[in-house]
């Protein structure tokens, strides 16, 4: 009878490697940005790919099962393998963001405010407040419009979005497992719900660093504003006013529900355990009531659409999949790379970030997230779990592929006649500033 070999070949990760490769990718190349674009050719290489996969495991075997005993070739594999990814990991994660990007998406800003770098600074703070209470997707599609049409009349727009990016969508969710993808995932494996919150003063550094360079950059683009220009921003006033203001308390319901509606914790204050995908249910509920109740002109406002959590709901089939190799691979080598040194938490910032950039930060934190763990136990220590949140989370800002809101606001931002620069462009915004603050935070916080 076969037996399950100990750990795949490393040639096996090509489906993963070749998923995350198309997401930076085919965008990028005129031949295939437009067939890109739909969803459902996005679903056709997600599936291409996780059925390389699966072959190769009804074929090898399980060798690490997730926790339970390793598995021969056959059928059963596969649905092992299939369970662990698909019904354990990917359904909640899809669900959670899908249920933050529906209610936020009905909360609507209104309003056009002076462009000075002061209420500019202020929007990007708010979102970097508001990104751990309803995650990056939903603090940068609820802002995103009101800074642009904000800065409508100002000609000095593209730094502004850039830092939007950095702040809103990945520096400012590092509070809680719902405010980054990579979080969810951690929580998903053992992490606390509340244990996030003890990044607060990476979390704190970051966004004030990133505020003060914004508000002098600001600062120097406005007086560069031709006179005409603030003249016309400051004629072109209308309040703020926030529609669909119900909209909040399904979100809090969504933050309680994910915070305590734990199938592998007792309810707090109690001896009940909640069942298998209470929580997902609860959260459902929670979308449908925001729905029903939610006038649809709000949404019309926000131009909200399927079309962005589709995408990430297709591609994220084919990388939960497909990181199974990546995953056992880097279980059997864990020792190894003990052994070897690689047991610094200023390791594990870098080496997460540095995925993180060019990768998608999610897969990039369960690799890490399962190379650091001890022999016995279920979660990292904590000064590698501190080191690999912020590298995932941080350098996810990285490059415009680093996070999933970060292409989706650069694209709201050239639709509403912004001219963001190109993808190295971008980069050389994050070597810039970026890169010399994760240097200043590795001597702060990780170093010896």
């Amino acid at each position: 009878m076969p037996t399950a070999a100990a750990s795949p070949h490393i040639i096996w990760i090509a489906p993963f490697v070749a998923i995350l490769l198309a997401i930076a990718v085919l965008p990028l190349i005129r031949r295939t940005q437009h067939w890109w674009e739909h969803n459902r050719n996005k679903l056709a290489v997600a599936l291409l790919l996780s059925g390389a996969t699966l072959a190769h495991y009804f074929t090898r075997g399980l060798g690490f099962g997730h926790g339970e005993h390793a598995a021969a070739p056959g059928i059963d594999t596969v649905v092992a393998v299939l369970r662990h990814a698909l019904i354990d990991e990917y359904l909640p994660f899809i669900i959670l963001l899908f249920c933050l990007y529906v209610i936020s998406g009905g909360i609507v800003v209104r309003g056009d405010i002076r462009a000075t770098p002061l209420n500019n600074t202020c929007i990007l703070g708010l979102g970097g407040l508001l990104a751990s209470l309803i995650g990056t997707t939903g603090a940068s599609m609820l802002l995103i419009r009101l800074l642009l049409k904000t800065n409508s009349e100002r000609r000095h727009v593209v730094h502004t979005v850039v830092f939007f990016v950095f702040i809103v969508s990945n520096v400012g969710g590092l509070l809680l497992p719902i405010g980054d993808p990579p979080l969810f995932l951690g929580y998903l494996r053992g992490v606390p719900f509340w244990w996030t919150l003890k990044l607060w003063r990476e979390w704190a550094f970051m966004l004030a660093a990133l505020l003060v360079i914004y508000y002098a950059w600001d600062e120097w683009a406005y007086r560069r504003e031709t006179p005409r220009d603030i003249a016309e921003d400051r004629t072109h006033i209308e309040p703020l006013h926030v529609g669909g203001v119900l909209n909040v308390a399904w979100l809090l319901l969504v933050v309680a529900a994910v915070a305590t509606l734990d199938p592998s914790r007792p309810f707090p204050g109690s001896s009940w355990t909640p069942a298998p995908f209470t929580r997902e249910l609860v959260l459902l509920m929670a979308v449908a009531a925001a729905w029903i109740t939610t006038a649809p002109q709000l949404r019309a406002e926000n131009s909200f659409n399927f079309v962005a959590i589709g995408e990430v709901a297709c591609l994220f089939i084919g990388i939960f999949i497909t990181m199974q190799v990546p995953l056992e691979l880097l279980r059997a080598a864990a020792p190894q790379l003990a052994a070897s040194g690689f047991d610094q938490p200023w390791h594990y910032f870098w080496a997460s970030g540095a995925l993180s950039s060019f990768l998608d930060n999610a897969p990039t934190y369960v690799v890490f997230f399962q190379t650091a763990l001890p022999e016995t136990g279920t979660v990292p220590p904590e000064p590698l779990l501190i080191a690999l949140s912020c590298g995932s989370v941080f350098m996810g800002a990285n490059t415009y592929i680093g996070n999933g809101p970060n292409f989706m606001v650069k694209s709201i931002a050239e639709q509403s006649g912004v001219r963001m620069p190109s993808f190295f462009g971008y980069m050389a915004y994050s070597g810039l500033i970026l890169i010399p603050l994760f240097a200043v935070l590795t001597l702060l916080m990780f170093a010896d």
